[in-house]
């Protein structure tokens, strides 16, 4: 066993444990099964699935499902979840819906565009590796487990309490970041599946005003079922809060913006129109054309 391999399973083995964290924490004051909490199974759920898929997608050297899959995990742990509970309020079925509805979307865009492209790029080295993929598995496991933390604690909680403003708040938040969201990945779609945007950058619509619209409403939508699930969250499940907090980690400095900001560097990077662009439009907070240009001239 050779040293990637050790640090690949070293990395499932923490991811997992960082799992078990969670688990622990948001499971404080959670509805039980059989004296087992609820949140508890559904983190639990959220690894096993990917593992089980993980195995067909290895033997198939295949990573067509792994977004797919992801989106899926989001819908079946938390339908699952609301149907193990004992009594079902409104704030259970708000936060079922919105979940379900950004999953489903998110999850149907991701597929159409893997099935259109034929592959994954990204995964043209870890597929073909049993340490490397299983740890891409897990982790998003991991990911499933921290973004859908706080939603889950909530739905969970044995706490309940009626919606309030704070709901309402929480609703507007996750709307404005969900069709911001929407907004941006049709408008990408558009201009890829326009042969004369063959080799071109886009910076029309909301990509003129962020450089990652879509990134940006998704951190929004989760700081919105954030804001929903807080009145019934005591104790330690307070941690689960740290979702939105892990989806901006993960997309502004691990995963997301990072890899695709060098990407379009190689790709764009000598050319001064695209050099124009990262001057001008901002990374993630959009920023209507033209005023961030005037702040830097000044």
């Amino acid at each position: 066993m050779n040293t990637k391999m050790l640090k690949n399973y070293a990395g499932v083995l923490f991811a997992v444990a960082i799992g078990v964290g969670v688990a622990w924490a948001g499971g404080r004051g959670s509805f039980l099964i059989d004296e087992i909490p609820i949140f508890w199974l559904a983190v639990a759920s959220a690894y096993l699935i990917q593992w089980i898929v993980f195995v067909i997608a290895y033997l198939q050297k295949s990573e067509k499902f792994f977004d797919l899959t992801g989106s899926l995990t989001y819908i079946t742990i938390t339908a699952v979840t609301v149907l193990l509970l004992p009594r079902i309020d409104q704030r259970a079925v708000l936060l079922l819906v919105l979940v379900v509805v950004w999953a489903t979307r998110l999850g149907t865009f991701l597929f159409t565009r893997i099935m259109k492209a034929g592959k994954d790029e990204r995964f043209d080295e870890i597929k073909v590796s049993f340490s490397s993929f299983l740890l891409t598995w897990t982790l998003q496991g991991l990911w499933v487990t921290f973004t859908a933390a706080a939603a889950l604690a909530a739905i969970t909680a044995t706490v309940q309490r009626p919606l309030s403003w704070s709901a309402a708040i929480g609703f507007v938040v996750w709307a404005f970041g969900y069709f911001v969201e929407l907004i941006a990945d049709a408008q990408k779609s558009a201009f890829k599946a326009n042969p004369q945007n063959e080799g071109e950058f886009i910076r029309s619509g909301l990509w003129a005003w962020s450089r990652h619209p879509n990134y940006f409403g998704e951190i929004v939508l989760w700081i919105g079922v954030a804001i929903i699930a807080l009145p019934v969250l005591r104790g330690w499940a307070l941690l689960t809060l740290i979702s939105p907090v892990w989806v901006i980690i993960q997309l502004t400095l691990i995963s997301g913006i990072p890899m695709l900001e060098k990407k379009a560097d190689r790709r764009w990077g000598n050319r001064e129109d695209y050099q124009a662009y990262k001057k001008n439009t901002p990374v993630l907070i959009p920023v209507p054309p033209g005023k961030n240009k005037q702040k830097k001239d000044k």
